[in-house]
């Protein structure tokens, strides 16, 4: 088998005019669906993609079984207090989902061992999935009595959920199933009732329904509707237990609207909807029982800030947290006691604490100054909430790692700051994070402004003195991966997974490019709409800056990125095809102009405050041109005939955010127009945006992904690293 003998695609010319520009797209017809050809193509690719990389088979089942057997595979997780009971998730050895489960709270006393005495399985995701190649559950909630839950599953990928109800205490469930349910749902506090998000035919959540057990569906309430095709609706309960919130976005603008938990029905709007003003809301009982409504918003605040209101008919809302430059807010969570602030310190996640006064104003002039961040112990690291649903609490559940340490969940003594690591992942094999380095590196880009990167590799390929900031001895290969786009934060955390590069003397890189919010709103903003170029040149700039620098060399580095890293990927290609010995594209968002030209796809709508609307601007439409992947494959490249870096792309057949064609397209029109590229196409012709739902499946996806990769950086038969 050689590349020359890569499938096809037929091509179907059709004209395509916007603004008298008139393009010619010669696989538009892969759109189709139900046309034969577009399977008969997808299936012809994967044919291919199978011969391709069959001889990286020995090396992916190897890299395969380094996976699994770093994964303690039978598992729990730290438990999590909820009202009278435990609640914590298992895993077995052998079976490709969770079990989640509870067992009775007791003294309170957080449990030193989980034995199966006394314990109640809430959902074995394991049954759920026998007889279907992809399950995802993607809505498991219990209800306030904890007598009952809703669960919804995806059976297909599309992140359509079918919910039923299950009985928790022996009771009989009610029998119906709601159809067409998104991913947020929220509870009634009698348990009467289950409020609910539906989906538009564009996969849009925008309809807020409530159901009332017991019922037929059909007879469902309509509560509210969402006309705006740039905003999406969500729905969750308050920690506190007094409100449902229903936050209805944009990329640049919400709104806020409140149903008493109590009986939903009428809706009030606390945060009415201003353009280019954001907002996400708490609701706060304070300590001395006066209601308030707590906001994390960026009116006035370009990294947003923290506003607070009392309980009125006209709410009067006053900074409490102020804004920070470059630390931009994420989030604020209300205990009873305490608020709880999600932000950025140095590039990365962090949590604030902030206790409340049991006064007249629980906030009070030096609110701030009583405050204190969740340690870490190392840098760069990652702290984020975790599961925390009682209001009353005197701890705090949080998600610690960093790129050579194993997640934790670690509880926080919310007046002290005292931490006790509850659970720390286990990486089987005797791994000694001793053993690797991270760090972070700046790369300057071409307009002067300094581009953080997260590295992590072996010590021992460090200088002599082995410590952060020494450089290699020799160039290392390096994969550098990238997203930038939405606002997105790639953290530097741990990955198992990620042992059979680094063992091999492979380094891992993310690049920090601008369009992501790892540096506050202003970074997010110089990489998006007409900046959006900025984006694709960071990713560059950073690859040059590590191979100036010594840390790897062309020859030695692989790029990777999925969705709108994909789109990055694409991108990146087009602008320096050199720099790069091969590339991974991972459901990549590289149609970009077509798909935002459709307004009926999914999100296209929702997106155009993102990346521009080439419907109705005409100015938007020519730039996004000129940077579309797929409509800048060039043909020649400095006088000669393109060729790319060696490409592997991964596309699913379900996926509703990036679909199917546009990796399919973009794979034929490199194949027809660089014809000395080495590309690898796979389709999962089962499954969504996510890729297989099966955590065995992920590890083969995973192991695939990484054979390619150390196939082409000449390290598959590098001894691994003891």
């Amino acid at each position: 088998m050689t590349y020359s003998d890569a499938p096809h695609a037929p091509r179907r010319p059709t004209q395509l005019t916007n603004f008298g520009d008139t393009r010619v797209d010669d696989y538009f017809w892969l759109r189709d669906r139900e046309d034969p050809g577009v399977l008969t193509y997808l299936q012809a690719e994967n044919d291919f993609a199978a011969s391709a990389l069959a001889e990286t088979e020995k090396l992916r089942d190897r890299v395969y079984e380094e996976i699994v057997a770093r994964i303690q595979e039978t598992d729990v997780s730290a438990p999590v207090r909820w009202g009278a009971w435990w609640y914590y998730t298992r895993t077995f050895e052998g079976r490709s989902y969770p079990v989640h489960c509870r067992r009775p709270r007791g003294d309170g006393a957080f449990p030193t061992s989980l034995d199966e005495q006394h314990e109640q399985v809430l959902l074995d995701e394991n049954a759920l999935a026998e007889g279907h190649a992809f399950c995802s559950v993607g809505v498991l909630e219990v209800a306030p009595s904890h007598g009952l839950a809703a669960v919804g599953v995806d059976f297909v990928g599309d992140e359509r959920h079918s919910v039923s109800f299950r009985s928790l205490d022996g009771g009989v469930a009610p029998s119906e199933t709601i159809t067409n349910v998104g991913y947020s749902v929220a509870w009634s506090s009698d348990d009467a009732s289950l409020c609910y998000v539906r989906m538009d035919d564009a996969w849009r959540p925008f309809e807020l329904w409530r159901h009332d057990l017991g019922t037929n569906p059909s007879t469902d309430e309509l509560l509210y509707r969402e006309d705006d095709e740039r905003f999406q609706v969500s729905i969750r309960r308050s920690r506190d237990a007094s409100s449902l919130l229903v936050h209805t976005g944009s990329s640049t603008s919400s709104e806020v609207i409140a149903l008493d938990a109590t009986s939903p029905g009428s809706l009030r709007a606390v945060w009415p909807r201003r353009q280019g003003v954001e907002c996400s809301m708490e609701h706060l009982t304070a300590p001395n029982g006066r209601a308030w409504w707590i906001a994390v918003t960026n009116d006035g605040a370009l990294d947003f800030k923290v506003v607070a209101a009392r309980e009125s008919e006209t709410l009067e809302f006053r900074e409490i947290v102020a804004e920070r430059s470059g630390r931009r807010i994420d989030g604020v969570d209300a205990f009873a006691r305490h608020l709880v602030v999600a932000e950025r310190l140095d590039g990365c996640a962090s949590v604030r604490v902030l206790p409340l006064r049991d006064a007249h104003d629980p906030f009070g002039a030096d609110f701030e100054a009583r405050g204190f961040t969740v340690a870490s112990d190392e840098s760069p690291a990652t702290t984020v909430m975790d599961q925390n649903p009682e209001f009353e609490t005197s701890s705090l559940r949080v998600a610690q790692t960093t790129l050579v340490m194993p997640a934790s969940s670690v509880d926080v003594d919310l007046q002290r700051g005292d931490r006790v690591v509850r659970k720390r992942r286990v990486v089987r094999g005797g791994y000694d994070p001793a053993k690797y380095v991270s760090s972070r590196v700046w790369v300057i880009a071409r307009d002067g402004v300094e581009i953080p990167v997260s590295l992590v590799h072996r010590r021992d390929l460090l200088e002599p003195s082995g410590e952060p900031g020494a450089r290699p001895t020799t160039p290392m290969p390096m994969v550098l991966y990238g997203y930038g786009a939405y606002e997105i934060c790639i953290e530097p955390t741990f990955a198992s997974a990620r042992l059979s590069l680094l063992d091999r003397g492979v380094a891992y890189a993310i690049a920090h490019v601008r369009g992501g919010g790892e540096l506050g709103r202003a970074w997010y903003d110089a990489g998006r709409l007409e900046r959006k170029q900025t984006t694709f040149l960071d990713f560059v700039d950073v690859a040059n800056g590590l191979v100036a620098h010594g840390y790897t060399d062309a020859s030695q580095l692989v790029a990777m990125g999925g969705s709108a890293g994909g789109l990055l990927m694409g991108a990146s290609m087009n602008l320096a095809p050199s720099t790069f010995r091969a590339v991974v594209a991972e459901v990549p968002f590289v149609d970009v102009l077509n798909t935002m030209l459709d307004d009926s796809l999914p999100l296209t709508a929702n997106e155009w405050e993102e990346w521009g609307d080439p419907v109705h601007d005409e100015e938007a439409y020519f730039r996004m041109k000129s940077w579309s992947p797929y409509d800048n494959v060039p043909a020649v490249i400095d006088g000669a005939p393109s060729t790319y870096p060696d490409l592997l792309v991964l596309g699913s057949l379900n996926d509703t955010r990036v679909s199917y064609w546009e990796p399919a397209k973009w794979v034929a029109k490199i194949r027809a127009t660089s014809p000395a590229t080495n590309v690898v196409l796979k389709t999962d012709l089962g499954a969504g945006h996510g890729g297989p739902s099966g955590r065995y499946d992920s590890w083969r996806e995973r192991a695939l992904v990484f054979a390619f990769v150390l196939d082409k950086l000449g390290r598959g038969d590098v001894p691994v690293a003891s």
